[in-house]
């Protein structure tokens, strides 16, 4: 086909990617734009509406590791597709629920549990792909389109998703997410491949090329060489992991709880002024494509400690500094915005970690970024539930100062990663079957 001749089955797919990013964080985050209405019709509370949102990360977290290993083992076309049905399956279920059933709070906690087991294949799924697909020097551009998702979904939904609940009430916001949600299964799973061996599309100089450098050579091949246990427990991976943790937690502040700060705290019209709540996910946007395409310039410059760690210290230091400045600023638009830079300077270092992932693991990266990512989303669900206690009982400057502290944290733990330099590429036939010599 021509037109994927100018940009590459793997830029297609890329941009697939994109597209399932943007559906899995518009279906996350929608119970936090309808959450006015399900606590007015449901009669819970905010403190509740926490419990809500932490059952999702919680199912999320838990079901990473196996999210990793289906992606391996079944690829990520199958796995993927099937996942992305799922969400759509569990968005609808919400919808109906209603106070004539029993339960209603222990009912929404389940279904947000299972929600958040299934959006568990997006990312292992993701970053197999990016170790199969994408060669070296492209990976932090194509995580960066790939996370970019995130601030695209999580951003366009807020005027799409506050219309909606607006006027057609909160339950139509989750039918709207599980239409759209099976649409892009579907067209995922038709134009994707799990390898480019097996796709008709792809031309031979494409083929050729990622083949010649699918798997990296690294100073540290922690998945190349060695057992699953090097692999999960390599010192560079365990930083990452628990550098992920403080950085899901201060994402999840932006996902979970910035809509209602500005309602409830800022006192500002949030609905009347939707433009405004989509700031913090447009600089996401932007931010982690910038991020990307600067993390692999300064690779192929300067080497990967520069341009994948480097990147991810200094840019994890200055969402501290909006951060702790933002929540102390008087005005409510300059509040807003300056937090919304803190939003933006998160996600220039999200291309960093997955990066780095794919080039240590390797053919085990699936199961690897599912272990790191369990850790994002750990640090999520605890600031879901714990940003609200923090705020009932120290003020909401304290939860975002406790935020702005573990972003620092977080960068620092960054200086423990050795990404290794890329010294010599060949090709590798991946085989993701576990077995019982060297595991």
């Amino acid at each position: 086909m021509e037109w994927t001749q100018r940009i590459g089955v793997r830029g297609m797919l890329v941009g697939w990617l994109f597209v399932l990013s943007a559906v899995a964080y518009m279906d996350r985050t929608n119970v936090a734009i309808a959450g006015a209405g399900i606590r007015e019709t449901l009669h819970i509370d905010n403190l509740q509406l926490g419990w809500i949102f932490s059952a999702f990360l919680v199912g999320y977290a838990l079901f990473q590791v196996a999210a990793g290993w289906l992606a391996c083992r079944y690829g990520p076309r199958r796995v993927l597709a099937g996942g992305v049905l799922w969400w759509g399956v569990f968005s609808a279920l919400t919808a109906m629920v209603n106070v004539r059933l029993s339960h209603v709070l222990a009912l929404l906690i389940a279904i947000r549990f299972a929600l958040g087991a299934a959006e568990a294949v997006m990312y292992p799924s993701g970053s197999q792909f990016v170790a199969e697909w994408i060669p070296v020097m492209e990976r932090g551009r194509a995580n960066g389109w790939i996370f970019a998702g995130v601030g695209a979904g999580a951003g366009l939904s807020v005027p799409v998703l506050t219309w909606i609940v607006t006027h057609l009430g909160w339950r139509a916001s989750f039918w709207f997410s599980a239409v759209v949600g099976t649409a892009a299964a579907v067209g995922w799973y038709l134009l994707a491949r799990d390898r480019p061996e097996e796709h008709p599309w792809i031309s031979l100089e494409e083929r050729a090329l990622i083949l010649a450098t699918r798997v990296a050579e690294t100073d540290h091949p922690v998945a190349v060489r060695g057992s699953w246990r090097a692999a999960i427990f390599n010192r560079s991976i365990l930083a990452m992991t628990a550098s992920y943790f403080m950085y899901g937690y201060v994402a999840w502040i932006f996902f979970s709880w910035f809509y209602l700060y500005l309602a409830q705290v800022r006192h500002m019209d949030v609905r009347a002024d939707a433009m405004l709540t989509m700031i913090p996910f447009l600089a996401m946007t932007v931010c982690c494509l910038t991020g990307g395409a600067l993390s692999d310039w300064m690779t192929k410059r300067w080497g990967s400690r520069t341009g994948r760690c480097g990147v991810a210290v200094v840019a994890m230091a200055l969402t501290a500094v909006f951060l702790a400045v933002g929540v102390h600023a008087r005005g409510p638009y300059t509040a807003s915005l300056i937090l919304a830079g803190g939003a933006g300077a998160l996600y220039l270092s999200q291309s960093s970690f997955w990066a780095v992932t794919a080039d240590l693991a390797g053919e085990r990266s699936g199961v690897v970024s599912g272990v790191i990512n369990m850790g994002g989303q750990i640090g999520g669900a605890v600031t879901a539930s714990l940003t609200p206690y923090i705020a009932a009982h120290l003020g909401w400057t304290a939860a975002f100062d406790t935020a702005a502290l573990l972003a620092a944290a977080g960068g620092g733990l960054w200086l423990l990663v050795e990404p290794g330099q890329p010294r010599a590429l060949r090709p590798m036939t991946v085989n993701c079957a576990v077995t019982a010599e060297g595991e």
